[in-house]
């Protein structure tokens, strides 16, 4: 019989079967499409021999006045500038603590004591100044001067520990200064109260802390006994009426305050109690957070649903000067114009670009780069109470001074609040506006000169952006994946037909939305969302939209798929300043090595890496990792008078016809008798093909057969171009 031609369609179609996803690909990895054929994506090499410590949340690239490039990359622990091949770390210092006494106990663990509340959570980093240690430790200070140290525990409201290389002998006193790396934010995005409580998630009205006078056990009183009460070193600031606290990951309610008593108690509230008992052992000293009125991020208080969002950034420029507020927090700047720049931290007090009098709590910041205003969304009602934070509230500066926000006649300096949703989730620089989404819609924002400065429309509802980090602009073409699909603004909203919708939100976790990371590249007109499926704390999976394909015949779009692990990241610059995009991957089990923190536990490590290089992955240390893919048709069948899958195929041999082939290609062809029979390989299969295959010999027999292109060896590449078989009707049974 005549030799037939298989076609297949670009990208990958999951909402089908199968057998019913005819003229398409079903499943692919580390697979893209160009002139409608499949392909094996470009490798990517680390710019770096070290790795970050903690996991990168936003990558910025920008050049000053010079011609010098930069990307400024935000982390959940730091502030960093990559600048011709080097890290620097510009991360911002809140206020010193001084003279702060040390304690050496044999072990290498340090006691800190300061002289009064020193306001630090496990986890945080800070910097060693000043160092004057104890006679008698048989250590140098030398070894502590100028390094960093992250807090492991925090027994009292004026001591925390810090972990050393080696032990030194029992001792105290000394000097110390303590220079707190300003706090950014958890790694992931949780639920509850727990780590990173009062200064990561939100809020707290009131004192913030206090500790535990005298220990509790493991029972519902935790006295051993019938008590209701819980005895505090104070009371001064927790609601008298009722509320709740957090001591550990335990909740207690409680109905009244007595003295320095809480009253009405009921323990382990958040379902962490001890096996067999309703609360968990505390010692005694143990810190106590007032939980009543805290709120994370704009969400109602209640300890069921209270977001603890993950460590964020928004990074652009003014000019040259980069502006870095960190996601509920404080905005700063960083001036590249400046001689000794590379040694300089981000400021708030930066000369000439001070933002001292900017809001201290806000959600997302950028630059409007024609008018040159500093525009803060989610942000204070009242500059510089962070209590007055309101998730939907928009402040924009005066133009050309990011420091000024005096709405006045004489000025453009003004505010607005949105009305369509609970929170603005991002902001982004379009063509002609600025594009404000809320969790549930998109807003225009346009500037309209005096009296308003700035209009806004809203042109989208429900249509909210699933994360800060999950829409992208190009060509004047907006593109973000919401809650419940995926869109595109091109001065109307439009929902993107999906072949891949199914797979994705079937599985994703909304609830890490703010992990997810979009990105642009122009190379390939890719867009591609990263994104954590249930039961990952991270990043596990991509999906990619190809804006580009305009050939398809099919209605659902240009969409693939992929799930391998070295794949996956969590921030994406594309190829403008810099010549190729550059990513980053992180590894919540490595260990980072820059910068170099003392005592540093299990922070996790990001690598920065150049795309579309090569055909693997080169790592910091310079091995490579191979970079395997492939790509799976769907079940396709002989079509006969009868119909299709009428009668058994037979496939006697194929042309493997390949327009691109470096190294080895594997061909695998699959068949199954019905639609829910397993695809079962033929016997010869897999074929390994190279540049001098002409035709392969087989032995296939089925009512469907399926071919699979992949790789498996390093230094590999291909392009697929048409898949020809010799196919016989055989029976129909």
């Amino acid at each position: 019989m005549a030799l037939t031609q298989i076609k297949f369609a670009p990208g990958v179609d999951k909402q089908d079967t199968s057998v019913g996803a005819i003229g398409r690909w079903v499943d692919s990895d580390n697979v893209r499409w160009r002139y409608g054929l499949p392909e094996k994506v470009g490798g990517w090499q680390s710019l770096l021999t070290d790795s970050i410590v903690g996991v990168a949340r936003k990558q910025h690239a920008f050049v000053d006045t010079e011609g010098n490039r930069y990307i400024a990359i935000g982390t959940d622990k730091f502030l960093l500038v990559f600048f011709e091949g080097q890290l620097f770390d510009v991360t911002p210092l809140a206020s010193t603590i001084s003279s702060a006494t040390l304690t050496f106990n044999g072990t290498t663990t340090i006691t800190i004591t300061t002289s009064s509340a020193h306001n630090l959570e496990e986890g945080d980093i800070v910097f060693f100044d000043s160092v004057t240690l104890p006679s008698g430790t048989g250590l140098n200070a030398s070894d502590f001067e100028d390094k960093l140290f992250q807090i492991i525990t925090t027994p009292t409201a004026n001591t925390f520990t810090v972990t050393f290389t080696s032990s030194g002998s029992s001792a105290s006193g000394g000097s110390v200064d303590i220079k707190p790396y300003e706090r950014i934010g958890p790694a992931a995005q949780t639920y509850g109260y727990g780590f990173g409580i009062s200064q990561y998630g939100g809020t707290v009205q009131g004192a913030q802390t206090t500790t535990l006078n005298g220990a509790l056990l493991a029972d519902t009183a935790g006295t051993g006994g019938s008590g209701t009460s819980i005895t505090l070193t104070s009371t001064t600031g927790f609601p008298t009426g009722g509320g709740t606290i957090a001591v550990g990951t335990e909740l207690i309610t409680y109905t009244g305050v007595s003295s320095n008593d809480l009253t009405g108690i009921t323990r382990g509230t958040n379902g962490t109690a001890v096996s067999g008992t309703t609360g968990q052992a505390h010692s005694n000293g143990a810190i106590v957070t007032n939980a009543s009125e805290f709120s994370g991020y704009g969400d109602a208080v209640d300890a069921g649903t209270i977001t603890l969002e993950p460590g964020l950034w928004s990074l652009s420029n003014f000019g040259q000067v980069l502006v870095a507020t960190i996601a509920n927090g404080k905005t700063f700047t960083w001036n590249a114009g400046i001689t000794a720049r590379l040694s300089t931290r981000a400021s708030t007090t930066t000369t000439d670009f001070s933002t001292t009098n900017n809001p201290t709590a806000t959600r997302v910041t950028l630059i409007s780069p024609t008018t040159r205003h500093l525009i803060h969304f989610g942000t204070e009602t009242t500059i510089g109470s962070a209590s007055t934070q309101d998730d939907m509230f928009i402040r924009f500066s005066e133009q050309e001074d990011i420091n000024d926000y005096s709405i006045l006649a004489t000025n453009t300096a003004g505010s607005q609040r949105l009305q369509d949703g609970t929170k603005i989730m991002g902001a982004l620089v379009a063509k002609e506006n600025i594009l404000v989404w809320t969790d549930n819609a998109l807003y225009t924002m346009k500037f309209v000169g005096a009296p308003f400065t700035f209009g806004f429309e809203q042109v989208g509802t429900n249509c909210g952006l699933i994360g800060k980090n999950a829409a992208i602009e190009i060509d004047g073409v907006a593109y973000w994946m919401g809650t419940n699909g995926f869109f595109s603004f091109d001065g109307t909203v439009n929902t993107l037909p999906c072949s891949v919708e199914d797979y994705v939100y079937d599985d994703i976790d909304t609830t890490k939305g703010q992990q997810v990371c979009a990105g642009i590249n122009n190379l390939f007109t890719e867009v591609t969302w990263w994104y954590p499926t249930s039961g990952s704390a991270f990043n596990n999976r991509y999906v990619v939209y190809n804006y580009g394909i305009t050939n398809n015949p099919l209605p659902m779009g240009n969409w693939y798929t992929g799930v391998n692990t070295n794949s996956i990241r969590t921030t994406w610059i594309d190829s403008l300043v810099y010549p190729k995009p550059y990513a980053t991957a992180y590894n919540s089990l490595g260990t980072g090595s820059f910068p170099a923190i003392i005592g540093e536990t299990g922070l996790g490590s990001s690598v920065l890496f150049e795309h579309e290089s090569g055909t693997d992955q080169v790592n910091p240390d310079g091995s490579v990792t191979t970079l395997t893919s492939f790509v799976q048709s769907y079940d396709f069948s002989l079509q006969t008078d009868q119909g299709s899958a009428e009668y058994f195929l037979a496939m006697r041999r194929f042309l493997p016809n390949f327009k691109i082939l470096q190294g080895n290609a594997n061909v695998t062809l699959s068949v199954a008798d019905f639609p829910a029979s397993p695809n079962t390989a033929t016997t010869l299969s897999p074929f390994v093909i190279d540049s001098s295959t002409t035709k392969i010999d087989t032995r296939a027999r089925g009512r469907y057969a399926a071919l699979k292109i992949e790789n498996t060896g390093a230094a590999e590449s291909w392009r697929f171009g048409t898949f020809q078989a010799d196919l016989q009707p055989d029976g129909r049974r």
